[in-house]
């Protein structure tokens, strides 16, 4: 199982933060600036641990040099199931520099924005803090 993967299923956040780089850029399905730098990063993912419920990845796709791999998951937000993926570019040193994420329908989408919209103020903070 990739590293990223096992870190996520185990809700492993200290994991899956060592596997950022530091000019990570991540790029949300909800707002149109990516986010730059490991810390918001980090908080952003532990933010969406904390609004995702049932999630599991159901799909890992890689390209044969495996800097590129996308994980298709489901989950559900707020009532809404939603389906969506993790398309991760990896660095020379093998650590996450691109993280971008897509999800769908419409509906979960809204309501992944609303729920990660009330976080957001921790996450600020989380990030700020570390």
């Amino acid at each position: 199982m990739h590293p990223f993967r096992k870190a996520v299923e185990d809700r492993d956040e200290e994991a899956v933060a060592a596997l950022l780089a530091d000019n990570v850029l991540f790029t949300s399905p909800v707002v149109f600036k990516p986010y730059p730098g490991k810390a918001i990063t980090a908080a952003i993912l532990r933010g969406v641990l904390r609004v995702f419920e049932d999630f599991r990845y159901v799909r890992e796709i890689a390209n044969p040099d495996g800097r590129d791999h996308v994980f298709v998951f489901t989950a559900t937000v707020s009532g809404k199931q939603i389906q969506g993926c993790d398309i991760l570019h990896f660095d020379a040193d093998g650590k996450i520099d691109e993280f971008t994420v897509m999800v769908r329908p419409l509906s979960a989408a809204k309501a992944l924005a609303e729920a990660m919209g009330a976080q957001f103020d921790r996450i600020t903070q989380e990030a700020a803090e570390r």
